[in-house]
């Protein structure tokens, strides 16, 4: 069987996306697929035009379509994307013909593509869905929910969902959004994100000298809150017990960096993107990680840097709302702390106390890499995914994923 995956990023980027494309193109070559990847050229993160290297998995065939270089600004953006855009809808139509077609979200409506495919060449189509637009964009206020522009991408994504195949989504706040937007049940998988557990694995904790080691690791954009973190960085007013680390990017980022600079915050230190292969010695220098989330984004996107903190055995303070994945995860695993968005005075007493109280973040850290290997791991991460291709597609003979705990 023939399978084409569509993601403009894919590794050795450091684009999540294209990671994760990258673990499922190999579990699926090493299940018997004839895998081919079609990505872009450029690079996501940092400043290079191009990737330094260009690395190649066995049994899968990646193609690079030389497209504009993906840029910050809008215009270098919307002309990367649609450049991108166009290629894969023209290799979806006029390339060999794969069995089954799987898009992702970058270029957002990057599943109109599989959908001519689906219905011009009688592939199969699945979603999966990273961030659902127009959604995100009305969400964060880039375009008006009652615009003619906003009616007719959200009216074309919604039917390019109900008549795809399947449809798979990283939480049941992004289910419940679909749901609402009348996207069939019976079309919705439920696949929740992964992290590499033999890669990202507990090390030893920063020696106890009294500072609690908080980290924000990997893209800082629009969708995350950034005003509460603000806000209580400022009222601890450089408390030496308490250390801040902002790893990564993001249009944010510069906006984070200026409030800092300007409270003259001394405990206060910024990174850029680690390597991949680098993740698991970054996590393991924090004692928690942080994660935070925009109410009003509920749904259109999951944030998924949980995993790679949980594999590392370091617990999570998420800022956002209760019913969010990441909410979810601590209500069900205890794995870390959740507070409200602009909850400020129960972040700063929550901070100062985990700073006296070492053990209850190390009993912390301790389940989340307990419920990590449970549930969250890449060989179940990945088998979640081929579990729903290989329930669309008749006549496939792919053997059962292997789903095992890794080492603790």
């Amino acid at each position: 069987m023939k399978i084409l995956l569509l993601n403009q990023f894919f590794w050795p980027d450091a684009a999540p996306t294209g990671e994760l494309l990258a673990d499922l193109a190999r579990e699926l070559a090493h299940g018997g697929w004839e895998v081919t990847v079609l990505c872009g050229s450029s690079a996501y993160a940092g400043e290079r035009d191009k990737l330094p290297e260009i690395l190649e998995i066995p049994g899968v065939l990646v193609r690079r379509a030389s497209v504009p270089a993906f840029g910050r600004g809008i215009i270098p953006r919307m002309l990367s994307y649609g450049s991108y855009l166009a290629v894969a809808a023209g290799h979806c139509l006029f390339r060999s013909r794969p069995d089954v077609v799987v898009t992702m979200t970058t270029p957002p409506f990057l599943s109109v593509a599989g959908a001519l495919a689906q219905r011009l060449r009688g592939v199969r189509h699945v979603i999966w869905e990273m961030d659902m637009y127009p959604d995100v964009a009305v969400d964060l206020g880039v375009i008006q929910q009652r615009a003619w522009v906003t009616r007719i991408l959200g009216a074309l994504g919604n039917y390019v969902r109900r008549t795809a195949d399947a449809v798979i989504v990283l939480g049941n706040c992004m289910r419940e959004r679909m749901l609402d937007q009348r996207i069939p049940l019976e079309k919705i998988h439920v696949a929740e994100n992964w992290a590499d557990g033999d890669a990202i694995f507990p090390r030893p904790r920063p020696p106890h000298d009294g500072i609690l080691r908080v980290l924000y690791s990997g893209n800082l954009g629009r969708a995350h809150d950034i005003d509460t973190i603000c806000s209580v960085m400022e009222q601890l007013g450089n408390d030496p017990r308490i250390q801040f680390t902002f790893a990564g990017g993001g249009s944010r980022r510069a906006k984070l960096e200026a409030f800092c600079r300007d409270r003259g915050l001394q405990n206060v230190e910024f990174r850029s993107y680690c390597k991949r292969s680098l993740l698991g010695q970054e996590l393991s220098k924090a004692d928690i990680g942080l994660v935070t989330q925009k109410p009003e984004c509920l749904g259109s996107v999951v944030p998924s840097k949980v995993y790679g903190l949980m594999a590392a055995g370091r617990p999570y303070l998420f800022i956002g709302p209760l019913d969010s994945t990441p909410g979810e995860i601590i209500e069900k695993h205890n794995c870390g702390w959740r507070a409200d968005c602009g909850d400020v005075p129960s972040l700063v007493s929550l901070l100062q106390r985990l700073s006296e109280q070492p053990g209850l973040v190390a009993r912390a850290g301790e389940r989340a890499r307990h419920a990590f290997l449970h549930d969250y791991n890449k060989p179940q991460g990945t088998a979640r995914i081929v579990a729903v291709i290989n329930a669309v597609t008749p006549g496939a003979q792919v053997p059962a994923v292997k789903v095992h705990g890794g080492s603790a």
